[in-house]
């Protein structure tokens, strides 16, 4: 059980941090919605990422 709650709680801070980001950046461009939708896509994706490096579905990388 705590390992659900810690993926999903990655997921849901990449969305969020996505998401605030990206209006921030509308609010200072006035591009409104375009950056909240692109950092909330990017978020998106981050936090699948992270979901499945934690998961072990994707293996960390190293430094060589």
């Amino acid at each position: 059980m705590a390992r659900g709650f810690r993926l999903s709680s990655e997921l849901i801070a990449g969305v969020v941090v996505g998401a605030v980001i990206g209006w921030g950046f509308d609010r200072l461009l006035s591009t409104s919605p375009w950056g909240l939708i692109v950092f909330f896509l990017l978020g998106f994706a981050a936090g699948v990422i992270n979901v499945m490096r934690s998961a072990g579905v994707i293996p960390e990388q190293t430094d060589r």
